[in-house]
């Protein structure tokens, strides 16, 4: 039931439920998540490397529903409205529907984890997908370990909120 440009709903959710898909999932993961920390490395970042390979960036093992999402660039329900003039529409409608598929989740207490660290190309070869589909996230759903207001990048010192900024008026 999420809004989606021209009513194109291009959101393709595949549930990665097989050990062999998630076996895959997770050594894709596991090898992106290496060279992202190889490269905090080779820039002489070594605080923020330490910091980085002790950040817990994906619930694979644990959450016991994981679903990949796709967004179909080629899809043509909607007919193109929006879509035309700016093709992106497609994604952010995705990006939507998943923000929404979270608030509800969090309302319930059940966890969600965007996990973006990924040959995403890789990914969709690997859940044997079409070439139009484009990954936007793959989700970790389950019950959390705790519950805080504070995201827990905000709380491990990787990164503070800034909060709303000023809204410009013209």
């Amino acid at each position: 039931m999420a809004p989606s440009v021209g009513l194109s709903e291009p959101w393709r959710i595949v549930t990665v439920e097989s050990a062999a898909a998630r076996a895959a999932a997770l050594a894709n993961f596991e090898a992106a998540n290496a060279e992202a920390l190889a490269t905090y490395q080779a820039h002489g970042e070594d605080n923020r490397a330490a910091l980085y390979a002790n950040l817990k960036l994906t619930g694979m093992r644990e959450a016991p529903v994981q679903l990949a999402v796709f967004c179909d660039e080629t899809s043509a329900k909607g007919a193109g409205l929006g879509a035309r003039t700016m093709p992106e529409m497609r994604a952010y409608s995705v990006a939507s529907a998943i923000s929404m598929m979270w608030l509800a989740l969090r309302s319930d207490g059940v966890g969600l984890g965007w996990v973006s660290i990924f040959d995403a190309p890789g990914l969709a070869r690997a859940l044997d997908v079409p070439d139009s589909w484009k990954l936007i996230g793959y989700l970790c759903i389950g019950w959390p370990e705790r519950i805080s207001n504070t995201a827990e990048l905000e709380e491990l010192g990787w990164e503070p909120r800034i909060g709303l900024p000023e809204m410009e008026r013209r």
